[in-house]
Formats: structure tokens, C-alpha cells, sequence
């Protein structure tokens, strides 16, 4: 296999070549054709399927309709993906937001070149390994953490953005927020996912801000079809169309934000210069062959490396020769799954802090090896961390990851696309708002549990640090380095498996991508197995138990899959069942 280097320094290199992409993309096919025992059957064509070239796929209708809207008006993907971005601040806000992070994945298509924008959100300059500890020096609570001003990192979502729109912009900055501005003015309905979240028993629903904003002039709480406005937002998306990132990070948006984060409980660092300071990371992507594609995925601190390692796990296993209603394969996945996170957990973390063994993890005589692990049953224990080549010595992992988090996909008619997965971390992240907009609690996404010598993590608190993120946004690509498809999920720590998932579907077992999405969902880590119970067969529950494996229902449910997937020059495109994404191909 063709070498792919990975540059973990601080410069790290902004793209990889196409031409090497498309030498992969050929090694991949010839490979695949030579050594596949059973490749998957053609699957019938989907429903949703369209010979338009430009799509929209996104968690929220109103989304969709705001980057139709840039495309229309003549913009790029990159365009509409800001357009989508301020959309679901606004109507999906316990999942994303100008307050959060991204991770963005661009396709040229004109050059072949795949980009990634890295916008994950970093700990302010004061922060210290007992950041998250009560006047005891004991760990806080996560729930009680969550909420303090020292859970919010600098944000990274409108650096990242904004470093992506002067590279792959077409439209000025300035006309990507007419939607989202007339729409936060007139106001939007809310959604019974929504209220869901308005009426929930997490602890941001109990906070101050939430319960204020989401309730009406009587202070009932708002339910599903109610009417919201938010002048505040379009104020706040006014003074950033026309002051751009500089606004959020250095103009009149700062102050505020700062200010937030210095309230009581536990007021936060954060200072004006921690926000002058932050710049986002354009990076290389990760890729590997996959059957007869490449898949393109973005490097640490995201968890790219471990979609990678799954994959590569599967293509050792005879998963392909099997299919959803076979137990061997929910099997396999799931053994492959708990290998995968056993050395993810142990050694991802942001790369300008720790030494992350990216090319040793995908070596293939390490993948070979690992593989060779999962046996006739399940461990009973947990698998230890791998020690592949390179790999320091990290202390055991103590990350916890909620899933507030979205995901989104547009190709515009010029072939550009952008796959983006977007975070506030938990829902409404901190529960504190400025501006119509809730901050992050991306802190908590480090390990900041005291038990294991916090120092040694591979996600240990740091000044200036990003904590390891499980967002993986996703791109195929064909034979020639040309793009195939895109694909992510929000979902916490479950994002690799939730993807994982979807692609075995698609590439594995040959189904169309809805079907492929939809599938049940399990994730295995650990010494758990979680998943949606009741919606397997209770033939392939009752062997799964035989082989080790007892599925709980009540967590690693909550996916929130779309993409697209170009089959026979058409776009198919999905979005999860589970929650309430849609698409739209724009007119011609």
C-alpha cells in the first residue's frame, strides 16, 4: 500500500495531492477487486435519489432551504455551508452554533484536492490541569461542570469558517446570513425534537439562560409548533456579516462573550487575548482505501484515525461475505468497534501536545494483529491499547463525552463539496447565551478525571489545547480522486461507530445509503455494549448474547447520520430516520 504520511508537526501541510489521491483510489479498486471474496451485490436505486448535481442535506428544513438559497444565488458549497451554519444556530440550537466548533472536510473539484478546516475550540492560556475541580481538588460532577464559566473553550465554528470562505468562496461574506437574519426577526416554530430538549432532564434545560429564552411572555415553556423569535441572533449574524470573524474575535462580539464566561458559578479564564489569539488549523485529511473507494477523513485531534482503524479492522474480517441479518456481522463490528476505541481513547489527542501514532495505528501488520483479537466470543474484559509503532506512553484514558452536535453536506453544480460536522458539545452546551447564541462546554470534552495522573493523558487539560474530538466528517472519493460521497453524524463518542456503521451498509453490504443510515445502531466500548435493542431481530439478539454480547437500549441511540453517495451518476442522498433532517436539490 501506497504511504501516507501524516504531518503532526505545528505546520501542518494544507492539502493532499491529486494526484497521489487518485494513485490510492486506483491501488484501492485493483486491490478491492483482487482480494474481495464476496463483493456486495448492486443495491436497487433509492427514492432518494436525484440526477440534479448540487444537494443540500442537512438536520433542519429551514437549514436546508438557507443553503439552497446561497447556491441559487450563484455561491459555492462553501457558501451555503456558512448559510447552513447560522441556520442551525438559530433553529437547531442544542446542537450547533457560532458558539461552538467545526470540523470541515472541502472537495475542489477542479483540482481534486480535499482540504480539512479544523475549528475545534481550544482552552484559554490560564487554563490548569484542575480546571474542572471543586475548592476541595476534587473533579466536579459532569453535570455540575457543564455549567460553569470554565467549561467554555475559545470558540473555533466562525475561524474555521472563515478560513474555508476565502479559500473556496465564491459569494462575498457578507450575503451568507440573509436567511438566517430575516428568519431569527420573523421567527421559527419549534420542532418536537426541539422540545424535547426545551423539556428535558439534562441540567442545561434547568439553566437560567434556556429556561428563559425558551419560554413565553407568561414564562410557560415553549412547546412544539410555538412560535420563537430571536432578534438578538440576527443582530449578533448583522454585526458578523459585516465585520466578519474579526468581529467575533477581536471586535465588539468579544467583550460579551468574555464577560459570559466570567460569571458565577466557577467563573471561567478566558480572556479578550485568549480569543485574538485562537487561529483554526488547515490540515491534511487521512485517507485509505475502502472496497473500491478512498475514504477521506480529518486528522487529530479529530477521530478520523479511528473510522480508519475500524474500517481497516472489518476489511480483515469476512464482514462482507455477510449482511444485517446475520449475527456474525453484528459480532465482528462490535469486537472490531471495542479495539478501535481501546486505542483511540488511549492515544488521540491534539497533536501539538502529544505524540499520536496515526501512521503506526493503520500500519497493516498492527491492524492484522489487532484483528486477530476478536475471537468465537466476546472478551469479557476490556481490550487493552495496542502498542503500534511510534506510540508513546500515555496514562489511561478518563474522557466523557455527551453528543450535542450536528451534521451536514452540500455539493454545489460545479461538483465542490463540504461535509461538516458542527458542536456546542452537550445540549446547549454551557446553557449560557450572548447574543442569541449559547456558548460551548467543549472543556469537558478533556480528560479531567484526577484518578489516573492527568498530566500522562493523551486528552489532558493544557493552555492553549484542544480536547480530542469523535467528529468525523467524511468523503469518498472514486477510482480518479473524484468525489463519491460525503457522510457524518453527531453523537458524542459514538460518531466513529455511528459512521462505521453506515459505511459497512453502503460499501460492505451494497445498500442504498437511507437503508445503510438506518440500520440499528450498537456501540461497543469497553465492557458495553449500547445500541437500539429493540430494533434488531431478537433471532440475531438471542446469538449475540450467546457470543458474549447483551445490547442495552437507553444510550448510543441518539445518531443523526446524512450524506450522500453518487451511485450510477446519480446523488442518493439520506438523512437519519432518528431525527429531523431532510434535503433539497436546488433549481436549476
Amino acid at each position: 500500500m501506497p504511504s501516507i504520511a501524516y504531518d503532526s508537526a505545528r505546520r501542518p501541510r494544507s492539502r493532499m495531492p491529486a494526484a497521489s489521491l487518485r494513485r490510492l483510489a486506483a491501488w484501492a479498486l485493483s486491490a478491492t477487486v483482487l482480494g474481495a471474496a464476496l463483493a456486495a451485490s448492486p443495491a436497487p436505486a433509492s427514492a432518494h435519489a436525484s440526477g440534479e448535481r448540487a444537494i443540500v442535506v442537512a438536520a433542519h428544513p429551514l437549514a436546508v432551504d438557507a443553503g439552497v438559497a446561497v447556491l441559487q444565488r450563484g455561491g459555492s458549497a462553501m457558501d451555503a455551508a456558512v448559510a447552513v451554519q447560522a441556520m442551525l444556530g438559530l433553529v437547531e440550537p442544542q446542537s450547533s452554533g457560532i458558539g461552538g466548533g467545526a470540523i470541515i472536510m472541502a472537495y475542489a473539484a477542479d483540482s481534486g484536492e480535499t482540504t480539512v478546516y479544523i475549528g475545534r475550540e481550544a482552552a484559554p492560556a490560564a487554563a490548569i490541569p484542575a480546571l474542572l475541580d471543586d475548592a476541595r481538588g476534587n473533579p466536579l460532577p459532569r453535570a455540575e461542570a457543564m455549567l460553569t464559566g470554565r467549561a467554555t473553550g475559545v470558540p473555533g465554528a466562525v475561524a474555521a469558517f472563515a478560513q474555508a470562505h476565502r479559500a473556496h468562496g465564491k459569494l462575498a461574506w457578507n450575503r451568507l446570513f440573509d436567511e438566517s437574519i430575516a428568519r431569527a426577526e420573523a421567527g421559527f416554530r419549534i420542532t418536537p425534537r426541539l422540545a424535547r430538549h426545551i423539556h428535558g432532564s439534562f441540567p442545561q434545560a434547568a439553566a437560567p439562560d434556556v429556561r428563559a429564552y425558551f419560554s413565553d411572555a407568561s414564562g410557560r415553556p415553549l412547546r412544539s409548533g410555538d412560535l420563537l423569535r430571536n432578534p438578538a441572533y440576527a443582530a449578533t449574524l448583522r454585526v458578523l456579516a459585516e465585520g466578519g470573524a474579526d468581529a467575533f474575535y477581536r471586535g465588539p462580539l468579544t467583550p460579551a462573550i468574555v464577560a459570559r464566561t466570567r460569571d458565577a458559578p466557577m467563573p471561567g479564564a478566558m480572556t479578550a487575548d485568549d480569543l485574538d489569539r485562537y487561529r483554526p488549523e488547515r490540515a491534511s485529511p487521512l485517507c485509505r482505501p475502502l472496497r473500491r473507494h478512498v475514504l477521506c477523513v480529518p486528522p487529530p485531534p479529530a477521530s478520523g484515525v479511528g473510522l480508519l482503524q475500524l474500517m481497516a479492522l472489518l476489511e480483515a474480517t469476512d464482514i462482507d461475505a455477510r449482511g444485517p441479518d446475520d449475527p456474525q456481522a453484528w459480532f465482528l463490528f462490535a469486537e472490531a468497534s471495542r479495539l478501535m476505541y481501546a486505542d483511540r481513547d488511549h492515544y488521540v489527542g491534539d497533536p501539538r501536545f502529544t505524540a499520536v501514532p496515526v501512521a503506526g495505528l493503520l500500519a497493516p501488520d498492527y491492524v492484522r494483529a489487532r484483528a486477530g483479537l476478536i475471537g468465537a466470543r466476546a472478551a469479557a474484559a476490556p481490550p487493552a491499547p495496542g502498542r503500534p509503532e511510534g506510540a508513546p506512553h500515555p496514562a489511561p484514558d478518563a474522557t466523557d463525552e455527551p453528543g450535542g452536535t450536528s451534521h451536514f453536506v452540500v455539493v454545489d453544480g460545479d461538483g465542490n463539496a463540504v461535509s461538516v460536522t458542527t458542536t456546542v458539545e452537550s445540549f446547549f452546551g454551557s446553557g449560557r447565551m450572548v447574543g442569541g447564541f449559547f456558548l460551548n462546554n467543549q472543556l469537558t470534552d478533556f480528560a479531567w478525571d484526577g484518578e489516573h495522573g492527568r498530566a500522562g493523558m493523551a486528552n489532558a487539560i493544557a493552555p492553549g489545547k484542544r480536547p480530542r474530538s469523535s467528529m468525523t466528517p467524511a468523503l469518498l472519493l472514486d477510482a480518479d480522486g473524484r468525489l463519491a460521497g460525503a457522510l457524518g453524524s453527531p453523537g458524542g463518542s459514538a460518531i466513529p461507530a455511528y459512521v462505521g456503521k453506515a459505511l459497512v451498509g453502503l460499501l460492505h453490504w451494497g445498500m442504498p445509503l437511507p437503508e445503510a443510515i438506518a440500520l440499528p445502531n450498537l456501540v461497543a466500548r469497553g465492557t458495553r455494549f449500547d445500541g437500539e435493542a429493540g430494533r434488531f431481530a431478537p433471532p440475531v439478539l438471542a446469538a449475540l448474547r450467546e457470543r458474549g454480547i447483551d445490547i442495552r437500549p437507553g444510550a448510543g441511540e441518539d445518531s443523526g447520520l446524512h450524506g450522500v453517495f453518487l451511485r450510477d451518476g446519480r446523488w442518493e442522498w439520506g438523512a437519519d430516520p432518528r431525527r429531523e433532517g431532510t434535503a433539497a436539490f436546488p433549481l436549476r
